[in-house]
């Protein structure tokens, strides 16, 4: 009898330590994202400097002012920034463990956030057809290496977020499955204080 008391306190305090393993292992790999992204913004910060250096540098083709549409560009950013707080109501929903919660903001995010790459990918079509690609100057240059670069990000993170769809729904809120979501609602969010400078610099300032 003692020694089943003995193996069963043995198990007890076993059990503990792993839980505390994956809560330390969980809390350093968002540590490690916060790394990622601050590299990430080291990447943007300089096709931003080099988008100021080129954005004067129109070779006798259209400025900011002659090709953005501000109206639409406006309708992008509605996008993106209410994907955001469709992202927050998941991970609202995840701290309440509720799956199918998760699930369905995550929907609702992942739409947005391909409404946002469609128009997008649009503008772009629009502007190369016109004979505003991305060779016809400095500033088509900076503008579409800036934009596309933003966009690819977009794109990586709605393919993550169909991933962790499929594992949310196949294995549930698990701990490793809180900590990618952790993870992506990190990423997800930067790239919308990214877009809201992309915007602002690009677009807003272009257009005045």
């Amino acid at each position: 009898m003692s020694n089943l008391v003995t193996n069963a306190g043995h198990t007890h305090v076993d059990g503990h330590g792993h839980d505390d393993h994956l809560h330390d292992s969980g809390e350093m790999t968002v540590f490690g994202f916060w790394l990622y992204l601050m590299t990430d913004c080291i990447l943007f910060a300089s096709i931003f400097a080099v988008y100021a250096v080129l954005v004067n540098n129109v070779a006798g083709g259209p400025s900011g002012h002659d090709i953005f549409e501000l109206p639409y560009v406006l309708g992008e950013t509605a996008c993106l920034l209410l994907s955001s707080i469709t992202y927050g109501f998941a991970m609202l929903a995840l701290f309440k463990g509720k799956k199918k919660a998760v699930l369905g903001w995550l929907a609702i995010t992942f739409l947005l956030g391909l409404g946002f790459i469609g128009m997008e990918i649009n503008e772009f079509h629009k502007l190369i057809s016109e004979g505003y690609g991305p060779s016809r100057s400095g500033f088509l240059s900076g503008f579409f290496t800036l934009v596309s670069t933003h966009g690819l990000h977009v794109t990586s993170g709605l393919i993550w977020m169909a991933i962790m769809m499929y594992q949310v729904n196949k294995h549930g809120l698990t701990s490793t499955n809180k900590t990618r979501l952790s993870c992506l609602s990190l990423f997800w969010h930067f790239l919308d204080v990214v877009w809201i400078c992309v915007f602002t610099v690009v677009y807003l300032m272009g257009t005045l």
